[in-house]
């Protein structure tokens, strides 16, 4: 392509992203490969800036991981133990009791409960970790397993995945997180996580979490053996979805974290650049024209490179996230826990308004010890 070609394809999707129109395969194609990063930047803050304004939104929650020991054998999970491994534990009534009042009492909104995939734990021992802490702990929201998960439930009991997503919310299940996504295409998926869910299943269980009224949020592993035409595949699928059920509320690139990896260490993988954090960051505010949201996790990219991000397209940075297991495993060098003040500082910084939200995106209001859900921020952000 030469410059003049190139010029003027640049100023052609400048003009369609201000009069807001939707790009193609291969507009994403070119402004993952071809843009620079500035312009790649002021694009996206554009987009972002039109849904959000000048907001950028963080949660007060916990992470729940109530086992680490797993059937599947992902290339790229470090989180992962055997049966028998010293590594390996599984928490009782009490520990997931005890973590859920812990939350509690830090005013925490959400509890995420994501974890591996036990091939000893009866169906029965999943339900039951929600239950207990709706019961215990009811203003808590919920937010639990991957389609991954629900995915190997039904392979439990042999029963669609939808009634098994109808008997969690009864039992108060709130909303699904965005994880085993990974990334769709089959080039990928196959190499990376042969054996688990594929993308059909992760779509059509999303596709009926929506049709229940649960929301649920979107993910996009990258940084790892993917091509951008294969990042961009991905997020074409979420926007088509999207575009049927309105039910997702944010997508969540993730980097990849090759430290203690199987993938990490046979294709000698290194960790993704900031740069390339924040080319996709912005890559994915331009390509999903229908979610209203994109969190930059400061878990995976690092406080630093979740700050910029802010610029870079998204609008969220995540919350105070304690506990958080998963990603340290992979070798994730970000804190443990970030404390509200400290999210608010680093949102201020970036020359943002923050603005505490609860997992379904109403605004929190806080007076002391208490706190209560406000406006919509869903519905604010989608004008």
């Amino acid at each position: 392509m030469t410059q003049l070609n190139h010029d003027a394809r640049l100023s052609d999707l400048r003009t369609r992203v201000e009069a807001g129109e939707r790009l193609s395969f291969d507009d994403g194609l070119f402004l993952d490969q071809h843009a620079d990063l500035f312009t790649l930047g002021e694009l996206a803050n554009l987009v972002r800036e039109r849904k959000n304004g000048n907001f950028a939104y963080y949660n007060v929650n916990t992470h729940l991981n109530p086992t680490n020991v797993c059937v599947y054998r992902c290339v790229f999970c470090a989180f992962r133990a055997d049966l028998k491994s010293p590594k390996g534990y599984v928490m009782s009534d009490e520990q997931i009791i005890e973590r859920a009042a812990e939350a509690d009492r830090r005013g925490a909104t959400e509890l995420h409960i994501v974890g591996g995939l036990h091939h000893q734990l009866p169906y029965e021992w999943y339900l039951n970790v929600v239950r207990i802490i709706h019961e215990a702990h009811p203003r808590l929201h919920l937010k639990a397993y991957t389609a991954v998960e629900w995915d190997w439930f039904s392979r439990l009991t042999n029963r669609p995945t939808r009634d098994i997503l109808a008997e969690f919310k009864d039992a108060g299940l709130g909303s699904l997180p965005g994880g085993g996504a990974e990334i769709f295409h089959p080039e990928v998926r196959d190499q990376i996580c042969e054996h688990k869910a594929d993308a059909d299943a992760w779509i059509r269980i999303h596709r009926e979490a929506h049709q229940l009224g649960l929301r649920s949020n979107a993910t996009m592993l990258y940084g790892h053996i993917e091509e951008a035409r294969h990042r961009i595949d991905h997020l074409i699928r979420l926007r088509e979805l999207q575009d049927e059920t309105g039910g997702f509320q944010t997508l969540i690139p993730l980097a990849f974290h090759p430290d203690n990896t199987k993938l990490g260490a046979d294709r000698n993988i290194q960790k993704a650049t900031g740069l390339m954090d924040l080319r996709t960051m912005a890559v994915c505010r331009l390509m999903l024209d229908n979610f209203p949201h994109i969190k930059a996790y400061w878990v995976m990219l690092g406080i630093k490179i979740a700050q910029i991000a802010l610029s870079y397209g998204a609008d969220d940075i995540d919350g105070t996230v304690v506990h958080e297991k998963i990603y340290h495993d992979a070798g994730s060098d970000s804190p443990q826990e970030v404390t509200v003040a400290e999210l608010r500082r680093l949102i201020e910084e970036a020359g943002r308004v923050p603005v505490e939200r609860d997992t379904l995106y109403h605004e929190v209001i806080r007076d002391r010890s208490d706190w209560m859900t406000g406006r919509s921020l869903q519905l604010a952000s989608s004008n």
